[in-house]
């Protein structure tokens, strides 16, 4: 018998660089109309910037909460930084969170750990909930440098984070890079071996911040890499998984919805 969850999940959907404005109304409506009244699981719906407003007005105007994020953002508040987007645009969206740290933005961008630490602590000041995001690639899993990498990311990203209650505020998502995309996906027992050292090294976290290691267990850790329908219930069934960070399952209404429903038993 599995044990009982901390939190309701969390299953937030990444668009990625997909969906015009148009296509984005289309998905963000019916993904709300297909949820219907279920309970049980918290939606995120996190698409491009250009669609950000639109999708913020549709979701903030249901009868369910949804929350609304982008993808990225800019670690200044303003400035002289052509296609950027700062905290402050992402509120006036409508929105409320941000993810940070995904891997495309680390590996494809070429963003440093100083990096998205400038951007959790910024988000945090404009008041946007962060979702950062740690894994490793499959050269680093090979060469079993999984935890020391994730425990790196994570160290550095949260380093200008001073107290315990700011810490609260952010949301983890493990993303392995060589599942993401990929049609790979980390065994359960895999995953719950990165979430569970997360949440133990959020335990010293919190109490070096005037905080107390049990504080680590109102963190939300998601997992994120080639989620499906259809392994979706199984990766939430392990104690330490509190939902999903999910891609290109994201982008169609009925297969989003199907993770959301594999997750509430």
């Amino acid at each position: 018998m599995s044990p009982p969850k901390r939190h309701v999940p969390l299953i937030a959907g990444n668009w990625k660089m997909h969906k015009t404005l148009g296509e984005a109304r289309a998905l963000t409506s019916e993904i709300i109309a297909t949820l219907g009244d279920l309970r049980g699981v918290d939606v995120g719906l996190f698409p491009s910037a250009t669609a950000l407003a639109a999708v913020g007005e549709i979701a903030n105007a249901a009868d369910r909460s949804v929350l609304v994020g982008a993808q990225n953002m800019h670690d200044e508040p303003q400035g002289a930084f052509t296609g950027e987007t700062s905290a402050a645009m992402i509120l006036g969206c409508g929105a409320s969170s941000v993810l940070l740290g995904h891997s495309e933005r680390r590996h494809v961008f070429g963003e440093s750990d100083e990096l998205v630490g400038r951007k959790v602590r910024a988000a945090l000041d404009a008041g946007l909930r962060p979702i950062l995001c740690v894994g490793e690639t499959i050269e680093e899993r090979e060469a079993d440098q999984t935890t020391t990498v994730c425990k790196r990311q994570l160290d550095v990203a949260i380093s200008g984070i001073s107290s315990a209650s700011e810490l609260a505020e952010i949301i983890i998502a493990y993303e392995p890079v060589w599942a993401i995309g990929t049609g790979h996906t980390a065994t359960p027992e895999q995953a719950q071996e990165v979430h569970g050292f997360l949440r133990g090294e959020l335990g010293g976290a919190f109490e070096s911040r005037g905080g107390t290691t049990d504080d680590r267990q109102g963190t939300r850790i998601l997992y994120g890499g080639s989620v499906k329908p259809g392994n979706a219930g199984e990766l939430l069934a392990e104690a330490d998984i509190d939902g999903a960070l999910v891609g290109g399952a994201s982008l169609d209404a009925e297969s989003f919805v199907g993770i959301c429903c594999g997750c509430t038993g």
